[in-house]
């Protein structure tokens, strides 16, 4: 026979302990929304030195090849300006993609 009491103490407690979890779930999807909102400019700006020009147009062309060469090459070796911001920009995304598989993975 079965006890009313320990069955009431298992649900509450199985409620109980997703609380945590969803909390950090909150908070992970926020930071992770936060960290995403100046992409757009990190992007532009990176996108500006692989393709060398400076118009607004870049931002919306669908270029990809020689962005990824970018990021994960070397296609200008002599430019510093390059240079800083290819490795802000790996650093940027290495975050973001931590932050991001965190967050769905903690919702499993």
């Amino acid at each position: 026979m079965l006890n009313p009491k320990y069955i009431n103490n298992r649900i509450y407690f199985k409620t109980v302990a997703k609380q945590p979890l969803k909390m950090i779930n909150t908070f992970l999807f926020w930071i992770w929304m936060a960290w995403s909102l100046p992409m757009g400019i990190y992007r532009s700006q990176f996108r500006k030195i692989v393709y060398q020009d400076n118009h607004w147009s870049i931002n919306i062309k669908p270029y990809f090849l020689k962005e990824l060469k970018g990021l994960f090459g070397n296609i200008y070796p002599n430019n510093p300006e390059y240079i800083q911001k290819r490795n802000f920009y790996r650093f940027y995304l290495m975050i973001y993609i931590i932050l991001g598989a965190s967050y769905f993975l903690s919702k499993t």
